[in-house]
């Protein structure tokens, strides 16, 4: 693939991807499934040009999101997990048998969001209500119910791949070359 395919490639999938979330502003429900769906382009670059430009594209749009999302747990929940997973996810599975890399990858990401909550919670004075309401109860709670979307996550992930692969990819490459 030429390198100005290259560029294209990336500079679209990074303009999608901040659009995406961008737009939490104006679909406000959409606060989880928006910052997964950005990251989920970035698998495009993983497949079809390589792991470091993907690293670029995830960097680009994540220090972008950080400066012009409004809101930060969007930007952060991006940056923080859904914008590198693609490129880990790759990684894991092409070096781990699958039982392996499922554990691996879901320490990965409690490990992560626990992390980015903590700190939205000291830095930016974010409030979970659950936190109010059942007390450090919550926390196990709302852990098992993200694994468990993380988990449909990666499924799903895994299943676009497979469906891009053996359907949409011969298209992909009628226009870029």
């Amino acid at each position: 693939m030429k390198q100005s395919s290259k560029c294209a490639i990336g500079g679209i999938v990074a303009a999608l991807s901040l659009v995406m979330l961008i737009s939490v502003a104006i679909i406000p429900f959409l606060t989880y499934a928006l910052p997964a769906a950005a990251g989920a382009l970035i698998v495009l670059i993983v497949i079809e040009i390589d792991k470091k430009w993907a690293f670029g594209v995830y960097a680009a749009v994540a220090i972008l999101s950080m400066l012009l999302v409004a809101d930060k747990e969007v930007a952060v929940m991006y940056t923080a997990f859904f914008g590198y997973y693609p490129i880990v996810k790759a990684v894991f599975e092409k070096h781990m048998p699958a039982v392996l890399a499922y554990i691996v990858k879901s320490v990965c990401f409690l490990a992560a969001i626990s992390v980015s909550y903590f700190l939205m919670i000291k830095l930016i004075g974010l409030e979970i209500n659950e936190l109010e309401d059942y007390g450090l109860a919550a926390v196990p709670m709302l852990l098992g119910i993200g694994l468990a979307a993380f988990l449909i996550y990666d499924f799903v992930l895994t299943k676009v791949v497979i469906i891009y692969n053996n359907k949409w990819k011969k298209y992909f490459h009628r226009y870029f070359r």
